[in-house]
């Protein structure tokens, strides 16, 4: 009976691949169902509960979830972990469907300890990469970065290049999402390299996308149209219809910024729009649509293109696609507003913004803002066109700020990677060195030993004894010594980030506070203000104890810096602490008055001061005394 059974689910099993990887049909699952009925309480049960979740994952979640926690308790009753890891994984991956990243890391890492226990490598790394991506959804990349490190060790133990192509995906996303283009880039050309060695193909074009999207947001169209047209040749090769329609619209996209290839632009468009309605695909519909309205509002064809945009928002709205509604809104006010349609662009650009603001998409948000502000201005409205325009103003800065921001990062990790290989190199330099110098030194007690006495044989095993824990200890040294480099770079980076989000913080609340006065100036901006006082104070929570956790950081990167300034100058206030501390960090008179919420003035005047308290004459460097200390 136990053999039939078996047999039974391995038909089954089979069966799957019809339905696709999360689906299967109802006769199936009334079949999956009677045979666990009639299975023993032992490890047969593993493959059908497995596939009575792989069932319900798509339809009926907390059926899913009942059937990933019947694999973990049959793994505890049977005392088999991988069965108890199975339940682990598919319990992390049930959560991850209804968007509970932390409960779902939180079962990926039980199923991690158990593969770390065993030592299996394969299977830890798995669950790494996968508590990885779900980082990457919370925008938390410091964590992200980590566990696809960790991953990518593991891998390497299996010698799974694969796997750590996989890393090297995950690590590009993270890039990407900070807006660290060149190095998102970098990880999915590692990744695009692996995958063709080894002719992983569907993976493959995953990083080529990746590599096109990279070029794009780098403005360097060449590339991405090569990477572009090479993954549209693939998709034909492979007859994916999905992948040709999103490389068709993606490549007309780029084209409508060639003024001299908008007919190109319209052929790719064509294709993809009769493609997506044979294969009833509604996102492509949408996207081809769209790029169709573009398309004839360059030619200046308006009535074509407002056709255009308003099948693809109706399409869009029917199944939630915000984006696309908000876009094709916006562009449809800016058809209205060239035809002097100032009522209907009006209408459109309001409801663009409320769209877009309720969804914090800062850039449509903008132009929106833009928009609203000509059309009051045709209209004679000066009053409100400025009001709009100091809103779009303040948008388009936010924006511009935070793309300097991550543009910053990005070098500041490029240069922190860098700096890293030089040290590895110079290590590796020094470690060959000490091995020659090792041959030479093995030469010469070896001839020395060979012309000695046997009298002093003895004396020459104690030296060299000797010489052994002399080398020992100096190994150990130089590895404490490096642990402790590893440390004080980990914390320096911790301090540069703690400073940063303390000048953030501070232009926060300064900001917060002009939108306050804003409204008390200006009552009939309340709503429009009010709104946006919330978003902002969603986007920010601050902590009390920034500046002691600032504090500890710089402690330890420096030295006890304070102590020494207590020590020398008893009489010293936690005020001049603190700001010979940012003075120490190389921050402007600006950056700090933001940090401390006060004007540029004002810190002038506590220089001034602090330089007095420690007694420098007007030669000496403020800044520089402080480096020395």
């Amino acid at each position: 009976m136990k053999r039939f059974l078996l047999l039974f689910v391995c038909f089954l099993m089979t069966q799957f691949g019809s339905y696709g990887q999360y689906d299967a049909s109802p006769q199936l699952i009334d079949s999956l169902l009677n045979v666990l009925q009639k299975s023993p309480i032992d490890s047969s049960r593993t493959p059908i509960l497995v596939n009575l979740w792989r069932a319900h994952i798509n339809r009926d979640i907390d059926k899913a979830f009942g059937y990933a926690n019947q694999l973990i308790d049959l793994g505890k009753k049977l005392d088999n972990v991988p069965i108890q890891h199975t339940g682990y994984q598919r319990m992390g991956i049930a959560y991850s469907y209804i968007d509970d990243y932390p409960s779902s890391n939180n079962y990926y890492r039980k199923a991690m300890e158990l593969s770390e226990k065993a030592q299996e490598y394969s299977s830890t790394a798995a669950m790494q990469i996968n508590i990885a991506i779900n980082h990457s959804i919370m925008s938390q990349h410091d964590s992200t970065l980590f566990y696809a490190n960790k991953s990518m060790e593991n891998f390497a133990k299996e010698q799974d290049s694969t796997g750590i192509a996989a890393c090297y995906n995950v690590i590009a996303g993270m890039h990407f999402s900070k807006g660290a283009y060149r190095l998102s880039l970098e990880n999915n050309l590692k990744a695009m390299d692996i995958y063709e060695r080894y002719d992983d193909r569907n993976s493959l074009k995953d990083a080529m996308r990746g590599i096109s999207r990279n070029y794009l947001k780098m403005r360097d169209t060449t590339n991405a149209i090569n990477y572009l047209l090479q993954l549209e040749q693939m998709n034909r090769q492979d007859n994916d219809k999905h992948g040709i329609i999103a490389s068709l619209t993606n490549l007309g996209n780029i084209y409508l910024t060639k003024k001299d290839s908008l007919e190109t632009a319209k052929k790719q468009f064509d294709e993809s729009w009769e493609l997506s309605q044979s294969m009833k695909y509604p996102l492509g519909q949408i996207n081809t649509l769209f790029g169709l309205g573009r398309y004839y509002q360059l030619k200046g064809d308006f009535p074509e293109a407002k056709t255009y945009f308003n099948r693809s928002l109706f399409l869009a709205d029917s199944i939630g696609q915000t984006v696309n509604v908000v876009a094709n809104q916006i562009h449809v006010a800016e058809i209205a507003t060239e035809e002097n349609a100032l009522d209907e662009g009006t209408s459109w650009a309001q409801k663009a913004l409320s769209l877009a603001t309720e969804n914090e998409l800062l850039e449509n948000q903008a132009r929106a803002n833009q928009l609203l502000s000509e059309i009051a201005h045709k209209q004679k409205k000066e009053g409100l066109a400025l009001t709009y325009f100091k809103e779009y103003k303040t948008l388009n800065d936010s924006i511009y700020n935070i793309e300097n921001g991550q543009r910053l990062s990005e070098l500041q990790t490029i240069y922190e990677t860098e700096k890293k290989e030089a040290e590895i190199a110079l290590q590796t330099e020094e470690i060959n060195t000490l091995n020659e110098k090792a041959k030479v030194d093995k030469l010469t007690k070896g001839l020395y030993a060979g012309g000695m006495a046997s009298a002093l044989a003895l004396s020459g095993l104690l030296v060299f004894g000797f010489r052994q824990r002399m080398k020992k200890n100096r190994i150990a040294r130089e590895k404490q010594e490096e642990i402790y480099k590893q440390e004080i770079a980990h914390k320096k980076k911790e301090l540069a980030s703690q400073t940063l989000h303390l000048v953030q913080k501070n232009t926060f609340i300064q900001e917060l506070m002009e939108n306050l006065e804003s409204i008390k100036n200006s009552p009939e901006k309340f709503k429009m203000e009010f709104r946006r006082i919330v978003m902002l104070l969603k986007k920010e929570n601050a902590s009390d104890k920034d500046w002691e956790v600032f504090k500890t950081y710089f402690a330890e990167v420096h030295n006890d810096f304070d102590q020494k300034l207590k020590t020398l100058y008893p009489d010293i206030s936690e005020k001049e602490i603190r700001l010979a501390a940012f003075l120490r960090m190389n921050l402007t008179t600006k950056e700090i008055a933001a940090t401390l919420n006060v004007l540029p003035d004002s810190i002038l005047k506590s220089k001034y001061r602090l330089k007095k308290k420690l007694e420098l004459d007007k030669e000496t460097d403020l800044v520089s005394f402080l480096n020395s200390l």
